[in-house]
C-alpha cells in the first residue's frame, strides 16, 4: 500500500474532497481492473469516458477518484479529486507510483512518422552488443534486457512504462530505448518521464485519422522536444524540413544529422545494394547489412545517438556492422528459383514510397518489381489514393488487397486505394481481397530474378476483421509459399 498524497506528489490539484493519507494498494483507469483500496483515475479518451464509470469502479471497490469534474453525488468514505487533464494526471501517478524509474536509467525516446522502430530496436541491439544491460520499449515487442515481453502499442500507457521502467530498475538495466508515437504524446503518455534524449526521424502524411491537421500532427511530435529538459540531447534529421521546427524551443543540447545538407552528423551513401550498404559517416566508412537510403538515415541516427551516449567511435562503427535487420523491416529472402521475396511494414504514403524507389534503385529493371498492398481499415482514408497512385507509379505489377480491415469492409477499402491509379497504369493492377491468395498469385506471378514486395504488416503476426484477430504472417507465409513453388 502507498500512501495516496505520494502517488500525488506533483499533480496539480484543483479540489480535494475527503482524505489524501489514505493507502492505495493499485491505480487504474479501467473500471474492470478495480479491486478493494484501488485508485480509480477516470479518462476522457478517444471513444470512451471514464467519468461514465465512476459508480463501476466504487461497486468493484475503488478508495480514491482521480477526475476532471466531480460527481453530483459524493459517497462518504471515498476520497475525490479533481484535475484539468486526468491523462497527465495519471501519468504522473504511474511514475510515482512505481518511484520514478525513469531517473534511474537513461531513457532515450525516438519518434517521427517512419523508423521509429528501427531506430529504437537496433540502438538496443547495438548497446547489447556492447555489453550493456539494455531495455526497449517498441512497436514490435518489450524487451527487459533479455526478456521479452508481447507489445500492445507503439506507445503503451503511462502505468504499462513505468511497470516495465521499474522491472527495468530491477534488472539492474542502464539504457532504454523507446518508441514515441503522436497518440502516446498527445494522450500525455510519456508525462512524468525523465528523458536523457529525444530523436526525430522524419514526418510524412499519417494519423490525420486521429490528429484534424497536418500541423497539428506535427506540433504534437514538437510538443515532446518542448518537453525536454536542459541536461538531455534533442537530435534531429535535418533533411526533413520538419527536423529544425522540432529545435526550436527545446531547451534540450542541440544536434542533427542529415545525408543532403549540412549537420553535426553527415553521411554518404558509396554503395547501395541487396546485400547492404556502405556508408561513410563523417570520415569513417562502415559496412551495415541494413538496406536503402531510409536505413542510411536510422544507421545515422544510430551513430550519433551511441556517440552521446558515450561510446567510443571505433566501437560504434565495429558493432554498426554487426547489427540484424529488424523484423518486418526490409526483410526478404531469397527462393531457390532465385525470387527475392521482400516484407515491410510500410503502410504510409512515404514510407512505401522509399522502399519502392529503394528496390528500384537496386534492381537491374530487366526484372518485375510485384507489389502486394493494402490499407488498414478504421484509419486515415486520405491516405489511401496516395498509396495506390505511389504502389502502380513505381511498381511493374500490383496486387490490392486486405491488410488489417478491422471494421470496414475490405473491398470498400481497396475501392479508396484505387481512386489513386493513373489511367496509364490501370494495366498493372489486379485486386484479390484475401491476402494469402494475393500474395499466392505475386508467387505465382514472379519469375526467376523478380522481386516480390508484400507491404503494410511488416512484423504482424495477425490479421485484425470484424474484432477478432486472426494468425497471419506475411514473412511465413511468402516463405512457405516460394518453398512450395520450388519443388
Amino acid at each position: 500500500m502507498i500512501v495516496l498524497k505520494d502517488i500525488l506528489y506533483r499533480v496539480t490539484l484543483n479540489a480535494v474532497v475527503g482524505s489524501t493519507s489514505i493507502g492505495i494498494r493499485a491505480i487504474h483507469f479501467d473500471s474492470r481492473k478495480i479491486e478493494n483500496d484501488d485508485a480509480f483515475v477516470a479518462i476522457r479518451g478517444y471513444a470512451v469516458d471514464g467519468h461514465d464509470y465512476i459508480n463501476v469502479a466504487l461497486a468493484n471497490g475503488a478508495k480514491a477518484i482521480i477526475c476532471e469534474v466531480l460527481p453530483g453525488n459524493l459517497v462518504d468514505g471515498i476520497t475525490y479529486i479533481e484535475v484539468s487533464d486526468s491523462s497527465k494526471a495519471l501519468a504522473i501517478m504511474a511514475s510515482n507510483f512505481y518511484d520514478v524509474p525513469s531517473e534511474n536509467l537513461k531513457l532515450i525516446g525516438v519518434t517521427g512518422t517512419n523508423g521509429k522502430t528501427t531506430v529504437a530496436s537496433l540502438l538496443y541491439q547495438l548497446f547489447k552488443k556492447a555489453g550493456y544491460k539494455v531495455g526497449l520499449l517498441s512497436t514490435v515487442k518489450i524487451m527487459v534486457d533479455n526478456k521479452v515481453y508481447k507489445a500492445t502499442h507503439t506507445t503503451p500507457d503511462s502505468l504499462t512504462i513505468n511497470k516495465y521502467l521499474m522491472e527495468m530498475n530491477l534488472a539492474g538495466v542502464e539504457f532504454c530505448f523507446m518508441e514515441v508515437s503522436s497518440h502516446g504524446i498527445h494522450q500525455n503518455r510519456t508525462e512524468g518521464l525523465c528523458f536523457e534524449g529525444g530523436i526525430f526521424t522524419n514526418l510524412s502524411h499519417d494519423h490525420l485519422d486521429y490528429h484534424s491537421t497536418f500541423a497539428e500532427y506535427r506540433d504534437v511530435k514538437k510538443s515532446f522536444f518542448d518537453a525536454l529538459p536542459a541536461k538531455a540531447f534533442a537530435l534531429v534529421n535535418t533533411d526533413d524540413k520538419n527536423g529544425l521546427v522540432m529545435l526550436q524551443n527545446t531547451k534540450a543540447r542541440k544536434y542533427t544529422y542529415a545525408l543532403k545538407g549540412y549537420a553535426d552528423y553527415k553521411s554518404q551513401i558509396l554503395e547501395n545494394q541487396f546485400g547492404g550498404l556502405l556508408l561513410k559517416i563523417n570520415d569513417s566508412e562502415v559496412w551495415t547489412r541494413l538496406v536503402g537510403n531510409f536505413n542510411a538515415y536510422n544507421v545515422l541516427a544510430i551513430y550519433a545517438t551511441a556517440e552521446l551516449l558515450g561510446l567510443e567511435k571505433v566501437e560504434i562503427l565495429r558493432l554498426i556492422s554487426d547489427l540484424e535487420s529488424v523484423s518486418g523491416r526490409f526483410q526478404y529472402l531469397i527462393s531457390d528459383e532465385k525470387i527475392t521475396a521482400i516484407v515491410d511494414y510500410a503502410h504510409t504514403p512515404d514510407a512505401l514510397k522509399n522502399v519502392l524507389e529503394t528496390i528500384n534503385s537496386i534492381r537491374t529493371q530487366n526484372e518485375e518489381l510485384i507489389t502486394v498492398v493494402g490499407c488498414g481499415g478504421d484509419r486515415d482514408k486520405t491516405k489511401r489514393p496516395k498509396m495506390g497512385h505511389i504502389a502502380t507509379a513505381l511498381s511493374t505489377k500490383v496486387i490490392f488487397t486486405s491488410d488489417n480491415p478491422r471494421s470496414e469492409v475490405p473491398e470498400d477499402i481497396v475501392k479508396d486505394i484505387e481512386k489513386g491509379v493513373e489511367p496509364q497504369n490501370f494495366k498493372k493492377v489486379l485486386t484479390i481481397v484475401d491476402r494469402a491468395q494475393a500474395i499466392k498469385a505475386a508467387c505465382q506471378m514472379a519469375q526467376p530474378n523478380d522481386i516480390i514486395l508484400i507491404a503494410g504488416k511488416g512484423h504482424e503476426t495477425y490479421q485484425e476483421i470484424k474484432g477478432e484477430r486472426f494468425d497471419f504472417d506475411d514473412y511465413k507465409t511468402v516463405q512457405e509459399l516460394l518453398r512450395q513453388l520450388s519443388k
